[in-house]
Formats: C-alpha cells, structure tokens, sequence
C-alpha cells in the first residue's frame, strides 16, 4: 500500500497567494462604510455643488469677480488698510499673550507629573492622608473641566458674546481669543508636559525639591521646545481667527472686509483679501524662523 503525496503548489498559486491582500474584505468594507457616511453627510447638509455652474450663478460670480478691478489703491483706503492690519496682528498677540499667563498654570495645576501625592511607591501611598489624595485629585478634576469649557466655546461665539457685552471694537476679539486659547493652550500644555519623562522629576520632589523648583529644572528643559513651538503655532491661528472676529464687530480687517462687502466694493474686497495673505505668510514665516532657532 503506498502512500499518496498531497499535489505540490504551482508557481502561479504560490505568486497569487503572496500577492492577495489577506485584509482586502475588511478594506473594502471600511470602504463602503465610509462613502455611506459621506453620502449620509452630503445628504443631510443638502451639498449640492452643480449650483455653482447654473446660468444665474455664472452670471453673479461674474459680475463679482469683475469688480475686482481695479483694485483700491487711494492714500486714504491705504491708510486705513495698514491700520486694520495692524489691529489684526495686535489682537491675535494680545489675545495669545493673556491665554499663555492664564493657560500656563492652570496646565501646572492639572498635571499629574507634579502631584507630590504621586510620588514614591505604592506602600508610600498607602500611608498618606485620604485628604492629601483626594484634594489634589479634585482640584486637578476642576481645573481640566474649566479647560474644557473654555476651548468648548469657539471664539466667534466668545466675540459675538462680548460685542454684545461691552460693544463694537478690539477689546470682544482680545477677550475671544484669550478665552478659547486658554482651554486649547492649557490642555497642550498639558499633555506635553505629562508626555515628559517623569523620573527626574519625581526624584526632584523625593528630595525635598517644590514643585516650582521640580518643574523648573527637571521638567521644562525637556518640554520647552514644544511648547514654545506649539505657542507659535496657536499665535499664527490666532492671526486668522481675529480676521474672522472682524466679521462679528471685533474690530481688523475682518471688520473693514464685512463693511466692503456690504457696499459691494470689489476693489476694496480684494486688496483686504490679499492683505489676509500677507499676514498669514508673515506669521508663517515668523513660525518657521522660530521653529528653526528652538531645534
């Protein structure tokens, strides 16, 4: 009785073997789940852009695009383009400055990595007073919810709210920009510094070191880059988001760009529309330049 070999795999099956995807079912059904969900969205917000290459829209585009030119160029207009311009890069720093004095600590508050409850090991724990964990643990609790509400209120929310509050002018877009930034500064902060490596650190606070001292020498050196990069990084958006202010009554361009608008100026519109670019490739720019120094 002699045994059957099992039939050696061809060259082709091997080739097709190596080659199949062994995921392509549940690539394909990602897939279809995601243009499902695109579809559901374009359904629900009614996207309809064939509208944009009608008759009557072809017209209205037009006729807008062809005030464009010529664009204003008076001393006068000039004048006050640079003025709105400034007021814009003004409100975007002033904004960052008072989110970073007021996102920095609350970010310390919050972080574990400093909690002096937190050091040493499990048996040194045990020992402390229920009240040494759970206050820190609370206030830590309180400050990441106040971080949340700030940074859960967009800024134009925030503008509309202070325009309405203490009128028309660059104070609502500061006081926006303050708000929203302080809850996304402080939870970057926040994770940045949590990221570190937290032992030198902990030795510090074993030690008898403060936490000012801890954060100082141990943590920030570490850190500092980041966050000096990712505070850039929001004064840039902030540059933007105080052109958008503008349209709500804060004051910049945003605001000179809703009046030219209103009056159907094309002239004035495009000059304030280059100006928008400048000032974002200028903060760009300042970003990479700064970004080049700190690495």
């Amino acid at each position: 009785m002699t045994l059957q070999s099992s039939p050696a795999h061809t060259p082709h099956t091997n080739a097709a073997s190596a080659t199949r995807d062994p995921a392509w079912h549940e690539r394909l059904t990602s897939s279809w789940v995601f243009f499902v969900l695109i579809a559901g969205c374009a359904f629900i917000t009614e996207f309809k852009p064939w509208v944009f290459f009608d008759r009557a829209s072809l017209r209205s585009s037009g006729q807008f695009l062809a005030s464009f030119y010529p664009p204003a160029h008076d001393a006068e207009f000039l004048s006050l383009l640079l003025t709105s311009a400034w007021q814009t890069i003004s409100v975007a720093t002033a904004g960052v400055t008072l989110a970073l004095v007021a996102a920095a600590p609350l970010a310390l508050i919050a972080t574990r990595t400093l909690s002096i409850s937190r050091i040493g090991n499990r048996s040194s724990v045990k020992r402390l007073s229920a009240s040494m964990l759970f206050i820190p643990t609370v206030i830590r609790s309180l400050v990441r919810l106040i971080l949340i509400l700030l940074r859960s209120i967009p800024e134009l929310v925030w503008g509309l709210l202070f325009v309405r509050a203490i009128g028309l002018g660059d104070t609502a877009g500061v006081l926006a920009i303050a708000l929203t930034y302080t809850g996304m500064m402080g939870k970057v902060f926040l994770e940045i510094i949590e990221s570190q490596d937290a032992r030198p650190t902990q030795a510090l606070l074993t030690n008898g070191a403060s936490r000012g001292q801890a954060f100082l020498y141990a943590t920030l050196p570490s850190c500092l880059p980041e966050l000096v990069s990712y505070t850039v990084f929001r004064w840039e958006c902030a540059i933007r988001s105080s052109v958008i202010l503008g349209f709500v009554g804060a004051g910049g361009l945003g605001q000179q760009m809703d009046l030219s608008m209103k009056m159907m100026d094309g002239g004035q519109a495009v000059m304030l529309l280059a100006a928008f670019v400048v000032l974002v490739w200028v903060a760009d720019m300042v970003s990479k330049k700064l970004r080049k120094w700190l690495a």
